[in-house]
C-alpha cells in the first residue's frame, strides 16, 4: 500500500522573508525550503501552500492591534511567495489569522503531512496542531531545518511544542 503524502509549505512569502517582517533566520531556510519541495515533488508528494493574507484594513483587525505591523497584504509584493518557489500544481491556501481550517479539513485525505515554512511559532505550530486535531491517525511532521521562529528561541520553544504533541521532528 502506498503512502499519500503532503507536503505544507507555511507563508513562505517576501514579508516574512526579506520585507516587514523578515528575518536572517527565514532568508537563511529559503534554500532549504526550495530542495524540500523538490525532493517532495520527486517523490510523488502533493504540495500545498498557505498564504497569509489580510487587506487594507489590517491594523483594524484584533491581529493588526496586537502586531501593529502591515504585511502580507493581498495583491502587494509582500503578499507574494519568496523567490524561487514554485507553485504551479500546488494547492493553495489563503488564511486571514495563523492556523486554516480549510487546509486541515484538505489534510485528512492524506497518511503523512509534512510542514515546513515561517513562523515556526506562530503559524507553522498553529498549523500542525490543527492538522492533528483533524486528523489524529495521520503521521505530522515538521522539519525543523526549513522553518524559521520570529526568533530563534521562539523558534525552539515552538519545537518542543509540536514534539510534546505527538508532531514527529524530522
Amino acid at each position: 500500500m502506498s503512502v499519500k503524502r503532503l507536503l505544507v509549505v507555511v507563508d513562505m512569502q517576501n514579508d516574512f522573508v526579506t520585507g516587514a517582517l523578515g528575518t536572517a533566520e527565514a532568508q537563511a531556510i529559503l534554500p532549504a525550503v526550495r530542495a524540500l519541495i523538490a525532493r517532495e515533488r520527486a517523490a510523488g508528494s502533493d504540495v500545498a501552500f498557505t498564504l497569509d493574507t489580510h487587506g487594507a484594513d489590517y491594523l483594524s483587525t484584533q491581529e493588526g492591534r496586537m502586531l501593529p505591523v502591515p504585511h502580507c497584504i493581498r495583491g502587494t509584493h509582500g503578499w507574494l511567495l519568496a523567490d524561487g518557489l514554485d507553485a504551479a500544481n500546488a494547492r493553495i491556501f489563503e488564511k486571514p489569522t495563523f492556523g486554516s481550517v480549510p487546509l486541515a479539513e484538505y489534510a485528512r485525505a492524506y497518511d503523512e503531512v509534512v510542514l515546513c515554512g515561517v513562523c515556526t511559532d506562530i503559524c507553522v505550530v498553529s498549523n500542525a496542531l490543527l492538522i492533528k486535531a483533524f486528523s489524529p491517525e495521520s503521521k505530522v511532521m515538521a522539519v525543523e531545518s526549513a522553518c524559521a521562529g520570529a526568533t530563534p528561541a521562539a523558534h525552539a520553544a515552538a519545537i518542543g511544542t509540536m514534539k510534546s504533541c505527538q508532531i514527529v521532528i524530522l
